[in-house]
C-alpha cells in the first residue's frame, strides 16, 4: 500500500503499442497496470512465457502489481468456451501473481427473460471453479457494468467470497450517484475503475466536474479504500490529465489530514 492508501493503476493501452511497451513507459507512473487481454476470431494478445518472464522484470523494477481484465461479457456456467479461455488466461498469467481478477458477467439472457436467480446460481457455480484456479475467491472481481443494475449482482457476494470492482465511470453513466455505492460496497472493493463521461465513456477525469470526481476520492479515502484505483483510460491524452488530478487531490487531502 503506497501513502496515499491505494495504488494507482492504468491499462496496458495508454500508448499505441503492445502491453510490454505500455508496462515499460508506464511503470514510473503507476503502482499497477491493467492487463487487458482478449482472444477472438483468431486474433488476441494473450502473453507468451518470455512476454510474462519481462513482464515479471519490469515488475520488480517499478515495484508494481497486475491486474488482468478477463474477456468482456465471460458466460461463467460451467463448460461454456469463455470460462475455458478465463481458465487458460489464469494459467497464462499464474507467475505474476495477479492482485486481481476482473470479470464482466455475461447477463444477456438474464436481461431478456428478467429471470435473475437462474444467471445467479449459474454464475455463482462458474465463479466458485475460477476462483479456486486463481488461488482465492477475493482476488476474482465482478464488475458492475452501465446494461443492468449492479443491485443483481449483489446476492452472489452473500453467496461466496469474491470481491467487487465499482467501475465509477458505469455508475455515471446510469446517473448514478457513486457515493452511496462506494460507501455500501466498501468491505469488498478490491478494484475501482475510474474515468470519465463525454461523447462516451473511458475518458479523461477532465471531462468530470470537480465536486463530483471529488466527492468520489473523499469517499474513498474516508472508508479506507486500500485497493488498486485504476484510470481505466486508453490514451495518453486521457492518462496523464486524470492521473495529475487524482495526485493534486491526494497531496491535498495528506497536507489536509497533517494540519488537522
Amino acid at each position: 500500500m503506497t501513502e496515499r492508501g491505494f495504488r494507482l493503476g492504468s491499462t496496458s493501452y495508454v500508448y499505441w503499442d503492445d502491453i510490454l511497451p505500455n508496462v515499460r513507459q508506464l511503470g514510473p507512473f503507476v503502482d499497477d497496470v491493467e492487463l487487458v487481454l482478449f482472444e477472438s476470431d483468431g486474433y488476441g494478445n494473450l502473453p507468451d512465457q518470455a512476454v510474462v518472464t519481462e513482464l515479471q522484470r519490469q515488475a520488480a523494477i517499478h515495484d508494481l502489481t497486475y491486474t488482468v481484465h478477463l474477456p468482456l461479457d465471460l458466460k461463467v456456467a460451467p463448460g461454456e468456451r469463455s470460462l475455458l479461455l478465463a481458465h487458460r488466461i489464469v494459467e497464462l498469467t499464474r507467475p505474476l501473481e495477479p492482485f486481481a481478477y476482473i470479470v464482466h458477467l455475461d447477463a444477456q439472457e438474464a436481461l431478456q427473460t428478467g429471470r435473475w436467480e437462474p444467471w445467479r446460481e449459474s454464475s455463482t457455480r462458474g465463479l466458485e471453479d475460477l476462483g479456486r484456479a486463481v488461488g482465492g475467491m477475493e482476488r476474482l472481481c465482478i464488475e458492475n457494468l452501465e446494461r443492468w443494475p449492479y443491485e443483481e449482482m449483489l446476492p452472489i457476494l452473500e453467496r461466496i467470497p469474491v470481491s467487487f470492482c465499482l467501475d465509477i465511470g458505469h455508475l455515471w453513466l446510469q446517473r448514478l450517484d457513486p457515493v452511496p455505492c462506494i460507501e455500501r460496497l466498501a468491505p469488498r472493493m478490491r478494484v475501482v475503475h475510474l474515468h470519465g463521461v463525454a461523447e462516451r465513456d473511458h475518458r479523461s477525469l477532465s471531462c468530470v466536474p470537480r465536486q463530483q470526481l471529488h466527492a468520489v476520492l473523499e469517499a474513498l479515502a474516508s472508508t479506507g479504500f486500500a485497493g488498486v484505483l485504476t484510470l481505466e483510460v486508453f490514451s495518453v491524452e486521457d492518462f496523464f490529465p486524470s492521473r495529475q488530478l487524482v495526485l493534486k487531490w491526494t497531496t491535498r487531502h495528506q497536507n489536509n489530514g497533517e494540519r488537522s
